[in-house]
């Protein structure tokens, strides 16, 4: 025993000292010697705190039920087992305990406190749930009534998806017996009644592991299959939600703390597996529809390759390969204009290749196809190095270096089938955006796509034959002195791509195709600027951007008539350097000036490119890939240079979808999206350019701006958009603050540039009228009321005028701080060049600190203030006569003057 009881006070001496794990060590150990019933209960009670410590609330609960059950009036064990049980959601069980500790101590506040909140708390679960469970019966009573209107019906079906969108409404539809009449409604084949029913399971299967493996062992996977391949894209859409929920809620998506229970949670490793060989199977099964084959393949996307490369559970991935690579390869291999082929949409291939993008390939599948007897299985093995040049584009380059590749690409262009040419040309256009393999295409194919283009009265052909050249034109980059064809040749081929484009008779894949060809071309000053005066063709290819497959050639298209790709600063020396030695120098196009930019970029926000850009951003993840949403970024910052242009794309929706982009993608597009929301937050009124609580999603963007690696412009708008977003409400004050942007915004405040310091000196202003700020300032050991009183010193109006309102307003808050004002030597001084400065502003704010100071309850501060010139420069301006512009100086002076009389430091003056 008395080795336990040393043990125990070992154990609360850890716990003091905030040791916890080596207390509930100490508690352990003494458990275990411990003989004694009371002494143990006390050992155990004081473990439940640990445990409550450390948030373990299950472990605690059943440390002080323990304690409880040797002294059921233990009132320390009641209430930590109350706390947990409340943390357990286990809210009528925490009452009890806490209803009973108040019997045993009515006078106790706490105790008074926690038993109204908890009995709240439970009267507000109670109406929710009865609520909820009238809703849920009305509902059912409605869709299993044989004699029903179809409308009162489809509305009640609806009802039910949003009521099974809360945890409490997903429960009582399940434990209603809901499943059987959801599966009634799937088997009904009336496409609403089935995405209602698929609807209504997404949000069932939301967030909850254990009914979400319930609903999968009375719906098969099979049967959620067949749906999902049916042709109709709602419900191809609806099921893969509903897939990714159920997937989300058996890996990591359900957060609830079972306890005890957790035992009865079965392992799901089993249904994911069978979901994964479920989804390969739908991948190259004929039965399925193209949207379903596709929605299908967007979900092995998204689940199987890891998210990250240092995650060492790679096994899915491993999985994939042995079981579903053929598969999807085939997918990419699929040619439709060939007999017994799978059904696709004009998605499928580049879904297939995104995919094939996140895993290990390998060449086999395609060296078997090739065979020199047989035509068709060759055009396959290039169909698939097609797909696979549009994915894992190294993978299929290497497969174009093989011997006799190439050369059997070019012979496919010279087949008579043409078959045959369609899919040559397209696996030329992508083999060449190597420059190696350019340059071999160039010598050994221009000849053939210029007789093909000519002679080919199929305008697929046609179209696919001007995309290569198009490519091959454009080898160069925007480099003048480096133009692969004659003057003006790439101009003809523009105006071709623009008069397929703006074609509303040819198919969409055919424009689409046009669009590819000018992401190439306007890479050409001279194509831009034609470009972008036509009108209708801009418009044409906004109109087709919304369709997923062309993201990345719009992207491209846009960067490059605003010039706001990636450029190298080169230096003069080098150029000479490089003269002298016969290298080559790039040459820039006269179009490619900074007026010519500007005009382009007028002409394209006339056009409506923001409301183009903002649906684009919209898209599916799966294909709108983070090199696609650094384009969009880098073309945003472009839009957003001129301040008068920044309402024309808030109004078309730019700043809302520039946050998106803001939070995720590749690091330098990120960036961009970063200034462009700066530049935005700058100058536009919060409440319209990011409605609703979109706003609060701005600040983390603009907090990261700060960084000390990012330029000093970036810095700048930065500062700025954080100044105008501090002055709008105290909310979003909060939480830049919460954000920690305020070392930052203070280190920027001793900055040497003089706009990024008087930038950080205004947020700082708009700043301190949160509490937090305050409390800040008036911490011990700090020089921050003295930057602020010397910053007031500085010759610049602006400057001062944000120094001194700070001043102001952080005196008028807290009067403590009017001492912390004299901490600098030049206080008196600066105050009286404030209390004088001919700006009224300045001279306002400067006599608003000086009533701040006669206000602040500080006898030997108000008298050192009026023992000196200030006395003298109140009465001037006091005594002065009413002047408009004046005016707000003249009161306040005469509000000091008065104060100064009612501490009897100023002796009216008598007849």
């Amino acid at each position: 025993m008395a080795e336990a009881n040393q043990l125990k006070d070992e154990g609360n001496a850890y716990f003091q000292s905030g040791e916890i794990d080596k207390a509930i060590e100490s508690y352990t150990q003494a458990i275990k010697l411990c003989k004694d019933k009371k002494v143990l209960a006390i050992i155990y009670r004081n473990r439940s705190a640990c445990y409550l410590k450390k948030e373990n609330y299950t472990t605690a609960a059943s440390d002080a039920s323990r304690a409880i059950d040797v002294d059921a009036a233990d009132i320390k064990a009641l209430y930590r087992r109350c706390q947990a049980l409340e943390k357990l959601g286990k809210l009528d069980m925490a009452f009890k305990d806490v209803q009973r500790c108040a019997t045993i101590e009515p006078k106790n506040k706490t105790f008074l406190d926690t038993l109204r909140r908890l009995g709240a708390e439970i009267q507000a679960k109670l109406k929710t749930t009865f609520s909820t469970d009238s809703r849920v019966q009305n509902m059912f009573d409605i869709l299993m009534a044989e004699e029903m209107e179809k409308d009162k019906i489809e509305k009640a079906a609806n009802n039910l998806i949003v009521l099974a969108r809360e945890d409490a409404g997903a429960e009582r539809i399940f434990q209603n017996n809901g499943v059987p009449l959801l599966m009634n409604m799937i088997d009904s084949g009336k496409p609403a009644m089935m995405l209602a029913s698929i609807r209504t399971l997404s949000g069932m299967c939301t967030g909850h592991k254990a009914r979400t493996m319930a609903i999968l062992q009375m719906i098969s996977i099979e049967k959620l299959c067949s749906v999902m391949a049916i042709d109709n894209e709602e419900l191809a859409l609806a099921t893969c939600n509903l897939f990714q929920c159920i997937n989300d809620s058996l890996t990591c998506g359900d957060k609830r703390i079972y306890g005890k229970e957790e035992a009865m949670v079965l392992d799901s490793n089993k249904d994911l597996m069978t979901i994964l060989l479920s989804l390969l199977e739908m991948v190259a099964s004929k039965k399925v529809s193209g949207l379903g084959r596709d929605q299908a393949l967007n979900l092995l996307t998204k689940n199987v390759p890891r998210k990250n490369k240092k995650e060492n559970d790679h096994t899915k991935t491993l999985f994939l390969i042995d079981h579903g690579l053929k598969k999807i390869l085939k997918v990419c291999g699929q040619i439709p204009d060939l007999p017994d082929q799978l059904p696709m949409t004009d998605d499928s291939q580049l879904i297939a290749s995104v995919l094939l993008t996140k895993i290990d390939v390998c060449d086999e599948y395609i060296k078997a196809k090739f065979d020199p007897k047989d035509m068709d299985r060759n055009i396959h093995a290039i169909n698939v190095i097609s797909g696979l040049l549009q994915g894992p584009f190294e993978v299929g380059n290497a497969m174009v270096g093989r011997q006799g590749v190439m050369e059997m690409m070019v012979a496919l262009c010279a087949s008579e089938r043409e078959v045959d040419q369609l899919v040559a040309v397209e696996a030329l256009i992508h083999a060449a955006s190597k420059c190696s393999r350019a340059s071999f295409i160039i010598t050994n194919g221009v000849s053939l796509l210029k007789e093909m283009y000519k002679k080919t009265k199929n305008e697929k052909i046609k179209i696919r034959a001007l995309v290569g050249l198009c490519k091959l034109g454009s080898a160069g980059g925007d480099d003048y002195s480096m133009r692969q064809f004659a003057e003006g040749s790439t101009e003809k081929l523009a105006k071709q791509c623009r008069k397929w484009l703006v074609n509303p008779q040819l198919d969409t894949r055919t424009r689409k195709w046009a669009i590819e060809g000018l992401a190439y071309l306007t890479n050409d000053a001279d194509v831009k600027d034609d470009f972008v005066e036509d009108e209708p063709a801009m418009k044409a290819m906004f109109e087709l951007s919304k369709d997923k497959t062309i993201l990345y050639a719009v992207a491209c298209t846009l960067v490059n008539c605003t010039n706001s790709y990636e450029k190298k600063d080169i230096l003069p020396e080098l150029v000479q350097l490089a003269k002298f030695s016969k290298q080559h120098v790039p040459e820039q196009h006269p179009k490619d000036k900074k007026d010519f930019i500007e005009k382009r970029i007028k002409r394209m926000l006339k056009a409506g490119v923001t409301s183009a850009l903002t649906v684009m951003v919209k898209a599916d993840s799966s294909v709108l890939t983070d090199q696609t949403k650094e384009l969009l970024s880098r073309v945003f910052l472009a839009l957003s240079q001129d301040v008068k242009d920044r309402g024309t794309i808030v109004a078309h929706g730019g700043g809302k979808a520039l946050i998106p982009l803001a939070l995720e993608g590749t690091n330098p597009g990120r960036v961009k999206a970063c200034h462009a929301l700066a530049k935005i937050a700058s100058v536009s009124n919060p409440e319209i350019a990011f409605p609703g609580e979109r706003v609060y999603e701005v600040v983390r963007p603009l907090v990261s701006l700060l960084a000390t690696d990012r330029d000093g412009m970036e810095n700048y708008e930065a500062l700025k958009g954080l100044t105008n977003l501090a002055g709008f409400s105290e909310k979003l004050r909060v939480k830049i603050v919460k954000e920690k942007a305020l070392p930052e915004i203070e280190n920027y405040m001793f900055e040497d540039h003089e706009q990024i310091r008087r930038a950080a000196t205004e947020c700082m202003c708009n700043l301190v009228s949160c509490k937090e700020v305050q409390e800040r300032y008036l911490q011990d050991g700090n020089d921050k009321m003295k930057l602020l009183v010397l910053l007031c010193g500085e010759d610049d109006d602006v400057l001062q005028i944000a120094a001194a309102g700070a001043l102001a307003m952080l005196t008028a808050a807290k009067k403590k701080l009017c001492t912390k004002m004299t901490v600098s030597t030049q206080w008196l001084e600066i105050l009286q060049r404030l209390c004088l400065h001919d700006n009224p502003q300045v001279q306002h704010r400067g006599l608003v600190i000086v009533f701040n100071m006669l206000n602040s309850d500080d006898s030997e501060l108000a008298k050192k203030l009026l023992e000196c010139e200030i006395m003298e420069i109140l009465s001037v301006i006091g005594k002065a006569e009413d002047n408009l512009k004046r005016q707000d100086s003249i009161d306040v002076a005469r509000m000091c003057l008065v104060k100064g009389m009612d501490l009897g430091l100023i002796k009216p003056f008598t007849s």
